[in-house]
């Protein structure tokens, strides 16, 4: 399932060159869409903030898969009051990924983090290595890096503290090369550190063609619930 209560966002670098976001937004403006009105220009939704309370059923929850939470332009107020949306949840599980790892970092001390909040950032080649450190640094029960679209060899991941780790290749129509090497180094460093690897796609234009096997099989790890503390 995934919450949207931020739709739109500014790239940052080069994970955000192809986003399906910003694909999908236009497409969705397109289509009369009132919640794309503003196609990809960022927008709270205010009135979506409570949709998980009336989930009674636990759902896993990617929040803002149109969006960036900790984007400059979303206020300290209603990141609090997402927050305090999954705090009022504990049934959920609440996925939030971010880009903006420095301002994650800065504003951590100021959120609630309840025990069902995964909080992750996207590395998607070397340059962006330090989101990592940031993240390190912030009191979630879960702390996750996807890395994808991934675009280059990563070195040396500081894999301390960290509870899972998503690798996937750029899709649609625009997507750029994976070398099956960055994707082995990975699972490599996973298993010398013993975190969870989970292999989400090959992708390309017809990431449905390419599927998401690697050396014959599929990986879908997941923390462990022993790993899981607030």
């Amino acid at each position: 399932m995934t919450w949207n209560p931020v739709t739109g966002c500014a790239k940052v670098t080069q994970g955000c060159k192809n986003c399906y976001a910003e694909r999908m937004a236009k497409r969705l403006q397109a289509m009369g869409s009132v919640r794309y009105t503003e196609g990809f220009r960022t927008t709270l939704l205010w009135d979506l903030l409570d949709v998980p309370t009336r989930w009674k059923r636990p759902r896993i929850i990617f929040v803002n898969s149109m969006s960036d939470l900790f984007q400059d332009s979303v206020p300290l107020e209603f990141i609090r009051a997402a927050f305090k949306t999954m705090a009022q949840c504990p049934q959920h599980t609440f996925q939030i990924l971010t880009k903006r790892s420095v301002r994650l970092c800065e504003l951590a001390p100021s959120l609630v983090w309840s025990a069902n909040v995964w909080m992750g950032v996207s590395v998607e080649n070397q340059k962006v290595i330090r989101r990592i450190n940031d993240l390190q640094r912030v009191p979630a029960a879960i702390r996750f890096l996807s890395c994808e679209p991934l675009r280059g060899q990563l070195h040396d991941l500081p894999l301390s503290e960290i509870h899972w780790v998503i690798v996937g290749g750029e899709s649609g129509p625009k997507a750029r090369p994976m070398s099956t090497a960055w994707v082995d180094d990975i699972h490599r460093q996973c298993r010398d550190a013993s975190v969870p690897f989970f292999f989400k796609q090959w992708g390309g234009k017809r990431k449905d063609l390419t599927g998401r096997e690697l050396h014959g099989r599929t990986y879908d790890e997941m923390p462990r619930h022993g790993e899981m503390r607030p």
